[in-house]
């Protein structure tokens, strides 16, 4: 079967990851879903991004144990450079987010956005299939990576070392805001300050650096893609990962819902407006362009 372009083989390996990615977020949903817990989607979701990522580099292993075939070991060796790069690049992100997200809920035992859904069966359920899709689109591009055999792919290039450029810099900038952040609590909690807000730092440039930084970062594994020999249709596709992740971020899950919490915890405090009207919400523009709306 050719799928946009594709080579039969590629598509055959691309279509047991993705398949195994919706089984994957299945399986949990059908024990979240009848006992109406939230506990396990997050760590769902970041296992889910690992796991594909190492089944997609080590689909012919995994295919030869369950079809019983002469076992294919577990090496580095029999993968491109390109290929190890883009997987390191998804498992570290998804790593730190895992850890991040499951140790958040471990603590406060609950997570206030399943509140009301949990208890609704269909709308329960289609949050897990939604996260199915996430993984799917977000980790597109290091699935296509890996699903190319390494004796076709050509010798890293420039557009690679953009590429996790990019990812370096998305990253930093993630892990910078999220630090300034733990910082600023530890420092409210030991008393040293009184602020509501935090606003300092990277914070002075964006409401949400956090999540520019997520957006920033996603850019990064599609260039690589891009030196894969892929048709020249799916190479584009793969930059479906930070357009999705921008719109879910901005849109949907990660800006709106935080920017309605503040507005009802701070609406009436006179720092609260200057900072929401003079900072912006997600990008940052020169000469005061879009402040507080963009």
């Amino acid at each position: 079967m050719v799928f946009l372009g594709l080579h039969p083989a590629v598509t055959s390996r691309l279509a047991g990851v993705l398949g195994f990615t919706f089984a994957y977020q299945t399986a949990f949903a059908l024990y979240s879903v009848p006992n109406k817990t939230e506990k396990f989607y997050d760590l769902a979701g970041s296992t889910g991004f690992i796991t594909s990522t190492l089944l997609s580099l080590y689909y012919p292993t995994v295919k030869s144990w369950v079809t019983k075939s002469p076992t294919i070991p577990f090496t580095l060796s029999g993968h491109h450079p390109r290929q190890l790069l883009v997987s390191a690049m998804m498992l570290i992100w998804a790593g730190r987010l895992g850890y991040y997200l499951f140790g958040r809920i471990a603590k406060h035992g609950s997570d206030s956005r399943f509140d009301d859904l949990k208890t609704k069966p269909a709308i329960f359920s289609g949050m897990w299939f939604g996260q199915a899709l996430w993984i799917t689109l977000v980790g597109l591009p290091a699935y296509l990576v890996n699903s190319v055999p390494a004796a076709a792919h050509p010798a890293l290039g420039i557009k690679d070392f953009i590429g996790l450029g990019i990812w370096l810099a998305g990253l930093g900038f993630e892990v910078l805001a999220d630090s300034e952040k733990s910082q600023w609590r530890k420092e409210k909690d030991e008393k040293k300050h009184e602020e509501k807000f935090i606003s300092s730092g990277l914070w002075s440039l964006s409401r949400h650096p956090n999540y520019l930084g997520e957006v920033i970062l996603q850019n990064g594994p599609p260039l690589l893609a891009f030196t894969t020999p892929l048709p020249p249709t799916v190479k584009y596709l793969c930059f479906v990962s930070p357009i999705f992740s921008y719109f879910l971020l901005r849109y949907a899950s990660g800006v709106p819902p935080l920017e309605e919490s503040a507005e009802k915890r701070f609406g009436d405090d006179a720092a609260w407006k200057k900072y929401r009207d003079e900072t912006s919400m997600f990008v940052p523009l020169p000469f005061g362009l879009g402040k507080g709306k963009i």
